[in-house]
């Protein structure tokens, strides 16, 4: 469970704060509200991987665009249809 400290706490007691967060997430809030969070860097790098490249068309080949408009889903990709309407 991820700790919640106020942002008063955690600048009287920074170091405390830092090492907790070694191990899990800090929520800092500033006047009740979620506001920040303290992280390991190892957490953030790893959080930081699962980012998407964003791509535009002209970035494709022709051959890697004839290869999607050609590719075809899963027959079990069926299940999830109704998520569409």
């Amino acid at each position: 469970m991820t700790q919640v400290a106020s942002s008063g706490d955690v600048s009287k007691a920074f170091g405390r704060f830092s090492r907790q967060a070694l191990q899990e997430p800090v929520t800092i809030t500033h006047h009740g509200i979620a506001s920040l969070v303290l992280m390991s860097l190892s957490e953030y790098e790893r959080l930081k991987s699962r980012d998407r490249e964003v791509l535009t068309l002209s970035d494709f080949t022709d051959e890697d665009r004839a290869a999607i408009a050609a590719s075809r889903a899963p027959a079990d990709a069926k299940a999830f249809n109704g998520e569409l309407s």
